[in-house]
């Protein structure tokens, strides 16, 4: 996951507003040119030049994308909605599990080779990024991660019903972590981003091969 840039780094800034589904306890890390959270659903507008990664393979390190974080301890499951029409080099809207800036995991959908692709990066340190084609609608999609004593599932659904696995990994162990969406464009600014449907509960705690 490539970019350039990395403006308003840190900036961090609370949400107002009485949602009914959390997303009003977020708090902004790098907030964008345009946002809107009306009847739980965040419209987002990126800025130009977003991403985030660190290290491996470019050499940079970028940490300017948008991540709007809810405070949680261990042990949750966070799922929501996707909805963006994705055009350029780079363009990737999904979640976000952070420790810090030099430890974290963003997933999603990712333009890549002239295709939508489904991938993640896992963060300590050095940015390790695995990526696949999605064989779903890519303007419309969710997403599922869940966390427990250091272990990371995170899983990618074109229903919202049938959730695949997307990747299994460790993830440092925290007492506290910030969780919700992300959205970057390290080619450009202005893509238009929807989230919905979104929930943050206690650890599932389904079986591996339990795909409901």
């Amino acid at each position: 996951m490539d970019g350039a840039g990395s403006r308003g780094r840190g900036r961090r800034h609370r949400m107002n507003g009485l949602e009914m589904n959390g997303l009003d306890r977020g708090i902004w890390l790098n907030e964008p040119p345009a946002h809107a959270l009306e009847h739980g659903v965040l419209d987002l507008t990126t800025g130009p030049s977003t991403d985030f990664w660190r290290e491996t393979h470019y050499g940079f390190t970028r940490d300017s994308g948008h991540h709007l974080g809810l405070d949680t301890s261990d042990g949750f499951t966070a799922q929501v909605r996707v909805r963006a029409r994705f055009e350029s080099l780079y363009d990737q809207a999904g979640l976000m599990v952070r420790l810090d800036a030099e430890r974290w995991v963003k997933f999603g959908v990712e333009v890549s080779d002239g295709r939508a692709m489904a991938g993640s990066v896992v963060t300590d340190g050095r940015s390790d990024w695995a990526t696949g084609p999605f064989e779903g609608d890519a303007s419309d999609f969710w997403l599922r991660v869940s966390l427990k004593a250091g272990v990371l599932r995170l899983q990618i659904s074109p229903d919202g019903k049938r959730w695949p696995l997307l990747r299994l990994c460790p993830f440092p162990r925290a007492e506290r972590y910030s969780v919700g969406p992300m959205a970057c464009t390290p080619e450009r600014g202005g893509l238009q981003v929807r989230f919905s449907h979104w929930s943050l509960q206690p650890h599932l705690g389904k079986d591996l091969h339990d795909l409901s």
